[in-house]
C-alpha cells in the first residue's frame, strides 16, 4: 500500500501560484497539422506541411510587402454611427468592443512606402473588424489611398479580406462600391497600376466592386471568392456545387483570376507585375 502513499510532500505549489500554459505557442491547421508559432511566423504564416494558408491581418501584409518601414495614413478615421442604427446592440457600442478588442479604428488600414524599391500605396482590409465589413470608413480611406496613389504617380495595392458591406451603414456602406469603383477609375485614367490581391475570405460588395477591378487580380491558394456565400448559392439554385466551387483555383479555372500566388512569392510576383504594366525593368526601379 505504501505504493500509493505520498511520503514526502516535495514540491507544491499553491492555487494562486499556478500559471496557465501561455496561449498562442502552437497553431493547429483545418487539416490537423500542428506548427510552433514561431515557425509559422518565419514561414510567412504558412503551414510547411500542406501550404495551408494562415489568415493574417494588416500587419502581417504589410510587414510582407514592404521593405522595411511604412508610414500609415489617416489611421484616426472612423464612423459616426450615420444610421443610429440600434438592434439587439447599437452600432456604438460595436465599435467600441471592435477597438478595444482588435486596436483598430475600422476594416482597413492604408500606408505608403517602398516594396523592392519601388513607392507603393496599399490598402489592407482586416477581417477581425466586425469581419472585414465595407463601411463608409473603408471606401473613404481606399479613396484617399488612391488620391495618395495619383498624388505621387506611384502604384497602388489593395488586399481584400471581407464578408461584404457592412449592415449597420445601410445604402450609405452599398455607396462605397460605387465610390470605390469611380476613384480606381481615377487612377487608371492617370496610367498607374492597380494590383487586386484577394485572400480569404473576399466576398460581398467588395468582391462585387474593388477587388475584381484590378489590372491584375491575384489571390492566395485556397482562398473564399465569391459574392453570396456557397450555401447561399446552393440553397437559392437548388442544386449541388462543384468541388472546390468559389476557391481561388475555381476561379482561376474560370477566368475569374489572373494568378495565384503563395504567400512566400507574392511581393515577388506583384512587384513583377508592376514592371510589366510600367514596362521598365526591375534594376531601374531599385535604383
Amino acid at each position: 500500500m505504501a505504493w500509493f502513499k505520498r511520503k514526502s510532500k516535495g514540491i507544491q505549489t499553491t492555487t494562486e501560484e499556478k500559471k496557465d500554459t501561455p496561449q498562442g505557442l502552437w497553431y493547429k491547421t483545418p487539416t490537423g497539422k500542428v506548427i510552433d508559432t514561431e515557425e509559422l511566423e518565419k514561414n510567412f504564416y504558412i503551414s510547411p506541411e500542406d501550404g495551408f494558408h494562415v489568415r493574417i491581418g494588416s500587419k502581417e501584409y504589410f510587414e510582407i510587402l514592404f521593405d522595411n518601414e511604412y508610414k500609415e495614413i489617416d489611421s484616426n478615421i472612423y464612423s459616426k454611427d450615420p444610421l443610429k442604427f440600434n438592434d439587439t446592440k447599437s452600432y456604438k457600442d460595436r465599435t467600441k468592443e471592435a477597438l478595444k478588442k482588435t486596436g483598430l479604428n475600422d476594416a482597413i488600414r492604408v500606408a505608403i512606402g517602398k516594396s523592392q524599391g519601388l513607392d507603393v500605396v496599399i490598402a489592407c482590409m482586416d477581417f477581425i473588424y466586425i469581419g472585414g465589413s465595407m463601411g463608409s470608413v473603408v471606401g473613404e480611406k481606399i479613396s484617399r489611398g488612391i488620391d495618395l496613389a495619383i498624388s505621387k504617380k506611384i502604384p497602388f495595392i489593395i488586399v481584400s479580406k471581407s464578408g461584404g458591406a457592412r449592415m449597420m451603414e445601410g445604402a450609405i456602406s452599398l455607396m462605397q462600391m460605387a465610390k470605390t469603383s469611380a476613384k480606381l477609375a481615377q487612377l487608371s485614367n492617370h496610367k498607374l497600376p492597380y494590383v487586386s490581391l484577394c485572400t480569404d475570405p473576399t466576398t460581398g460588395g467588395t468582391t462585387a466592386s474593388f477587388a475584381m477591378l484590378g489590372d491584375i487580380n491575384i489571390s492566395e491558394p485556397g482562398a473564399l471568392i465569391g459574392f453570396a456565400g456557397p450555401r447561399v448559392v446552393k440553397d437559392t439554385t437548388g442544386q449541388d456545387l462543384p468541388d472546390g466551387f468559389q476557391r481561388s483555383e475555381f476561379l482561376l479555372e474560370h477566368g475569374f483570376l489572373d494568378f495565384i500566388t503563395a504567400r512566400t512569392e507574392l511581393k515577388e510576383k506583384i512587384n513583377l507585375y508592376f514592371d510589366l504594366i510600367l514596362n521598365r525593368p526591375v534594376r531601374q526601379l531599385n535604383k
